[in-house]
């Protein structure tokens, strides 16, 4: 079993400490303002001072942060990770942060001893729940094999991408997708339900037929029902789709529908939506129509 400091106890980050805990591995986080949750702290967890407090006592550092920034902050600022690292420590950063900086991030870490590891998830929280998450790594050989043991525990699909940056790579175009795609079952369903279909009977035909797909069932649901509490913020959607335009433009590369989507959260933001679900973008669609697709 191994010491893992596991900083990031948000949406995602509680439930995959949890199933690390459950594993029997010893975690240590770092203390804040509110008290560490109940079912991590009656399984044992314990706090510390400093990121730099954690590094020194664990094998595992595991950070599950919102953005490259944090990320920087936790590894590399005053008390950081870094400053508490102990040869051979592995680093596992499993936010969704830029690629470029995630390359520059393992390269520091590599110079003071470490091994660094960009291993970011897809699932939301039920995937993080339910220990199934899709998990994409980015990492040496020898980086992949020490980590996969602890991403068994937390996810379900692990795939070994490339090398540092490759993980988060995988992750922005993930984003992508996803983004696209409930774009795409918001429209149907907006269409359906203003032609005077019964929108539910007509997302379970689709998903019977080449349109199904995981978010016309999970968040077609959230849209008919109108339940648009995060799994996954709206706000954070629009910071990895921000990744993928900056990605795009040293590309030389054109995202057309990435950039519609990107103003369609935008346009949720504008009406207090930063903290909705994704699901919520239809309700950008929806102010367009002047139409709802379900009471």
């Amino acid at each position: 079993m191994s010491k893992i400091g596991f900083i990031g106890l948000g949406i995602m980050g509680r439930p995959m400490a949890g199933h690390l805990l459950d594993a029997g591995h010893e975690l240590i986080t770092v203390k804040r303002d509110k008290p560490l949750a109940s079912e991590l702290a009656d399984k044992g967890m314990r706090e510390l001072d400093s990121p730099a407090a954690v590094a020194e006592a664990s094998e595992v550092v595991i950070t599950m942060v919102p953005d490259t920034p944090d990320v920087e902050q936790v590894l590399f600022g005053e008390g950081g990770v870094i400053e508490g690292l102990q040869p051979g420590t592995l680093v596992i950063d499993m936010s969704s942060i830029a690629p470029l900086a995630t390359q520059q991030f393992a390269q520091r870490i590599h110079e003071a001893g470490g091994e660094y590891v960009d291993a970011p998830v897809s699932g939301g929280e039920g995937g993080a729940i339910n220990a199934a998450l899709t998990i994409m790594v980015g990492a040496t050989e020898e980086g992949f094999s020490r980590a996969k043991p602890l991403l068994d525990i937390m996810g379900k699909t692990i795939t070994h991408i490339g090398g540092h940056g490759a993980g988060q790579t995988c992750k922005v175009a993930n984003q992508i997708v996803v983004a696209l795609t409930i774009e795409a079952v918001s429209e149907g369903l907006l269409f359906a339900s203003r032609a005077g279909a019964d929108v539910a009977k007509v997302r379970e035909s689709l998903l019977g037929g080449l349109a199904q797909s995981k978010i016309l069932d999970v968040h077609g649901e959230r849209m008919i029902q109108r339940t648009f509490d995060p799994g996954f913020k709206i706000r954070l959607h629009q910071k990895d789709l921000n990744l993928a335009l900056e990605g795009a433009r040293s590309l030389n590369l054109a995202l057309p529908g990435t950039a519609n989507a990107q103003q369609l959260f935008q346009a949720c933001v504008a009406h207090g939506g930063a903290d909705w679900d994704h699901a919520g973008l239809v309700r950008a669609l929806e102010a367009l129509a002047d139409h709802e697709i379900a009471k």
